[in-house]
């Protein structure tokens, strides 16, 4: 059926490298409230992107490949550093001052709702069908229903929220920016657009937060920095390119829906925290709207039909 178009192949590998990079993103939001409490959010995350682009230009180097900014390349680095990392990064450092980091990547989730729709203005191959708008809405339920209300108890601020839902909204246009970059070696575009971020917020760092006036951070902050550098972002962004060439923008999107039953699991097994009923309710409505956005089933359900 022409109703459900086809999409780029999610093989196991690519699968692998799903759970691989929610995982590693999935922490960035716990990094990002040790961080906050301590440091201003511009500052934050000059650190998580100044110390991975360190990272990765000391790897090209040793490599031999050092990153070439020739032909203009310089300029697509520092938009797409601007969009993929430097704007929606503050937002979510910003708006973790006055929600949870919970709340948080709870909003992130929206990400998908906004990325198939960019994904099917700006792109040939990523069109809009009933079966990503079903996934997305089975998979908006089911993260809400795995949270459950208490995510939702406390303190939270209308702007903190919408900070994060901007952030969301801004990914959807990198990601589908990023498809011009599938041509370069992955390490080679993860180091451009993090290094173009970094140049991006060192004077803004400077200017906004006058960062010269805060005490040096202790070893947690140093420690919380680095992992949430190395680890969450120039690890992270070299895993999201090797992703995007082959599985396109719509499927790294999943990575929202992920996160949160990733932490219901790493939550039971290493703080024996309790698994609830609308934990695991959610996980099963989120693997639902997995299942719709991959069109793997829908297509086999078709085929069987005929």
């Amino acid at each position: 059926m022409a109703l459900f178009r086809r999409m780029p192949v999610m093989n196991a590998r690519n699968w692998g490298l799903l759970l691989f990079l929610s995982l590693l993103w999935g922490s960035s939001f716990f990094f990002y409230k040790v961080l906050v409490a301590v440091l201003p959010p511009v500052t934050v995350v000059l650190g998580r992107v100044g110390f991975a682009a360190i990272a990765l230009n000391l790897w090209l180097a040793v490599r031999g490949t050092p990153l070439s900014l020739g032909g203009g390349l310089w300029k697509r680095f520092l938009l797409l550093g601007l969009l993929n990392n430097a704007i929606p990064f503050v937002l979510i450092a910003w708006g973790e001052t006055h929600i949870t980091s919970g709340m948080a990547s709870i909003l992130n989730a929206t990400t998908p709702i906004f990325m198939v729709v960019v994904a099917h203005l700006g792109t040939h191959d990523e069109k809009l069908s009933a079966a990503k708008v079903l996934g997305i809405a089975f998979g908006i339920v089911g993260t809400v229903v795995l949270v459950g209300p208490a995510a939702f108890a406390g303190t939270s601020y209308i702007w903190g929220e919408l900070a994060v839902i901007a952030a969301s909204c801004t990914y959807a246009f990198a990601g589908v920016y990023s498809r011009r970059f599938t041509g370069l070696a992955p390490l080679t575009a993860a180091t451009g657009q993090i290094t173009g971020a970094a140049a991006i917020l060192l004077p803004l760092s400077l200017l906004v937060d006058r960062s010269w006036h805060y005490a040096v951070p202790d070893v947690r902050i140093w420690a919380a920095w680095l992992a949430i550098a190395l680890v969450n972002t120039a690890l992270a962004y070299v895993v999201y390119y090797r992703m995007l060439a082959t599985a396109g923008v719509t499927a790294i999107s999943l990575t929202t829906f992920i996160i949160p039953p990733i932490a219901v699991v790493l939550g039971a097994a290493v703080l024996a925290e309790p698994v609830t009923w609308n934990a695991i309710a959610g996980m099963g409505i989120i693997a639902l709207g997995i299942l719709a956005i991959d069109g793997r089933f829908m297509r086999r359900r078709t085929v069987a039909a005929a």
